[in-house]
């Protein structure tokens, strides 16, 4: 499918990582044993909100949905967190971007490694090449940790372009989108990175706990929506973090704004309240994007579980 926003998008960001989460989350200095976990990965991360996060994006790959040039910021910049969990222990939760072919590799050097494997989905339909994401799970020390997720992330990215000295990606852009009317319609401010625009919005009406350890936006609990594009010709995806109950209403509203729902599954497999999340897709004008968005949003929190 060609567009007029896709030759814009062929020069977009795709150097970018996954955005920060939380637009008001001050940062804060570097935990020793968080610094060293960075040194051991040798990653990027921040530190916010008492949650380390760590940047594992995708900029190798060219990906593109319904025939659309995808930036990495759009949906594929995988992440690992870890924050402190009960007897002085760190929980550690991720989502991994992988090709068909690196899938079962690094599956089983996770769980060679000690560590689980809590999901393994789509997050698009229409993909060139095929993406799949899979959702991570270790207790214990941090350095432990960084020592055991090694092994699987050393896998990703071996033999495509970039990692082989390909070719660079293209360079940054920007949106060229009215994100102050996309923020007005969703309620939310977002961020921007490169050509894409993201809102990310958490779920603090839910107290979820995994051992000890509070599971918060930075921690993968959160809603969010990215915008590419034109106002006229827009693409948006994101993913909706849901109770139980609030499943059919939220695809109620998807559906109901011409919203395409493309995955609906778990993340985590030990945390209460339970959480199901789906992921969505949209191509047309950025305002009737952003107000599909909305509905889903407006879905969530009506009297959740505490």
């Amino acid at each position: 499918m060609q567009s007029s926003f896709l030759s814009r998008l062929l020069l977009a960001s795709s150097l970018c990582g996954s955005l920060p989460l939380l637009q008001n989350a001050a940062a804060q200095e570097v935990p020793a044993d968080y610094s060293a976990v960075l040194k051991t990965l040798n990653k990027k991360g921040d530190f916010k909100d008492n949650v380390l996060k760590v940047n594992i994006p995708r900029n190798d790959l060219k990906v593109t949905v319904d025939g659309v040039a995808t930036p990495t910021p759009f949906g594929f910049g995988g992440w690992v967190s870890l924050t402190k969990g009960q007897g002085g222990m760190q929980v550690m939760m991720g989502d991994l971007v992988l090709l068909e072919k690196e899938v079962n590799p690094v599956m089983s050097a996770l769980l060679d490694h000690g560590l689980e494997v809590t999901a393994l989905h789509n997050h698009f339909f229409w993909t060139q090449p095929p993406v799949y994401f899979m959702h991570i799970h270790g207790y214990g020390k941090a350095v432990d940790l960084a020592n055991q997720i090694k092994p699987a992330l050393d896998l990703i990215g071996r033999g495509t372009p970039a990692a082989a000295g390909g070719t660079n990606p293209a360079p940054p852009g920007k949106p060229t989108l009215d994100t102050a009317r996309i923020a007005r319609i969703v309620g939310h401010e977002g961020e921007e990175n490169g050509a894409v625009y993201k809102i990310t919005v958490g779920r603090p009406d839910l107290d979820v706990k995994e051992m000890g350890a509070t599971i918060n936006a930075r921690m993968g609990l959160n809603t969010w929506a990215a915008f590419v594009g034109t106002n006229e010709d827009a693409a948006v995806a994101g993913d909706v973090a849901m109770l139980e109950s609030e499943v059919t209403p939220t695809l109620k509203a998807l559906r109901g704004h011409g919203l395409d729902v493309v995955a609906i599954h778990n993340h985590m497999t030990n945390s209460r309240p339970v959480i199901i999340f789906l992921h969505y897709w949209g191509r047309g004008p950025a305002e009737k994007l952003a107000t599909g968005f909305k509905a889903a949003l407006d879905e969530l929190g009506k009297g959740g579980t505490k």
